[in-house]
């Protein structure tokens, strides 16, 4: 995630599997950084740079759901 919303804020310090959610997403982006910086991925890095994309996503749209219940819940 890139600059955070306030509700965003509050969610990584109130709401656990946000927070866990958050964490999760961040260290697989940096391990698709490292795997993007390398000139040549073998076969199985090249599945695994697939897998954390869609890990990733998955993620992404998890934290999405939360966050839209939040401000439901919030206004």
């Amino acid at each position: 995630m890139s600059e955070q919303s306030p509700d965003e804020k509050e969610l990584l310090q109130t709401d656990e599997e946000f927070h866990r959610l958050s964490d999760q997403h961040h260290r697989l982006d940096d391990r698709l950084h490292e795997l993007i910086a390398r000139p040549y991925l073998s076969q199985p890095e090249q599945v695994e740079e697939i897998t954390i994309k869609k890990q990733k996503l998955m993620l992404k749209d998890r934290m999405e759901h939360i966050l839209h219940q939040h401000r439901a819940h919030a206004h």
